[in-house]
């Protein structure tokens, strides 16, 4: 593996060939924070795809990609002598060593529970007025579910245990159920709440639930796509297939 210097080089590197670029190119030199925003986002999603596929050489070039993107930021901000990387570097360095005073102080924590805990609790002592400020606004609402139960959790607002939270998602279901079966304006919201205790519970599970989703996601798409190749080698059509038709080859999609 790379010494510490060999990283020094190599983020040098990058900050010399960022510096050139900003100078030279003219796409480089369009760029404002606005317009490298969602292709940051973009950069994120090929990220987690990475990390769900398992595929290390491709997270390594994601985690390169979504590096230029901060250094592009920075290097933005100081053209406006607002900050220069520098100074994210050292904010967040200051920050990792003040959130952890079991390391860097005279505070004990011996189990990764009491480390949030803390977290949460520094983070209002910093002014912070609500522990829930620091789940942004447009996270996909499955993240950002699970970011606040976590959040909540942190500084005791949580279930005692899981046949509690069980107990909730069966309540919410019979909830949902009756304004459905009513037609009901409400049906929405009950079947929000019976989402959000769901994940609740898996949380109590120790499963993240979105990456459960995803992977359900991906077996579908897997067996869709299966039903499509294999019913068009044998002569027919998707739209013009009854659905017991449709299912034998879903069935055959299942067992590989």
């Amino acid at each position: 593996m790379n010494t510490m210097q060999d990283k020094l080089k190599a983020f040098e590197r990058l900050l010399t060939i960022m510096d050139e670029l900003r100078e030279q190119c003219p796409w480089d030199r369009k760029q404002t924070m606005d317009s490298l925003r969602h292709l940051t986002i973009e950069e994120t999603y090929e990220l987690t795809d990475a990390i769900i596929d398992k595929d290390m050489a491709e997270i390594k070039k994601e985690i390169g990609d979504l590096m230029l993107h901060m250094v592009f930021y920075a290097k933005i901000a100081s053209e406006t002598d607002d900050f220069d990387i520098a100074d994210s570097l050292n904010a967040i360095c200051d920050k990792l060593i003040s959130r952890h005073p079991h390391i860097y102080g005279d505070v004990e924590a011996n189990d990764e529970e009491t480390v949030k805990a803390n977290w949460e609790k520094l983070k209002l002592k910093e002014g912070k007025k609500s522990v829930l400020e620091g789940v942004p606004k447009s996270l996909p609402s499955m993240v950002k579910a699970i970011r606040i139960q976590d959040k909540a959790r942190g500084v005791g607002f949580d279930w005692d245990h899981e046949g509690q939270v069980w107990e909730k998602v069966n309540e919410e279901l019979a909830e949902f159920k009756h304004e459905a079966d009513k037609g009901s304006d409400k049906m929405e919201e009950e079947f929000g709440d019976v989402l959000f205790s769901l994940i609740n519970y898996a949380r109590f599970k120790n499963i993240n639930p979105d990456d459960a989703l995803e992977k359900t996601n991906r077996k579908f798409i897997k067996r869709f796509q299966y039903l499509e190749t294999e019913s068009a080698k044998d002569g027919k059509r998707l739209g013009e297939m009854t659905l017991e038709e449709m299912d034998t080859y879903w069935e055959r999609a299942k067992s590989l």
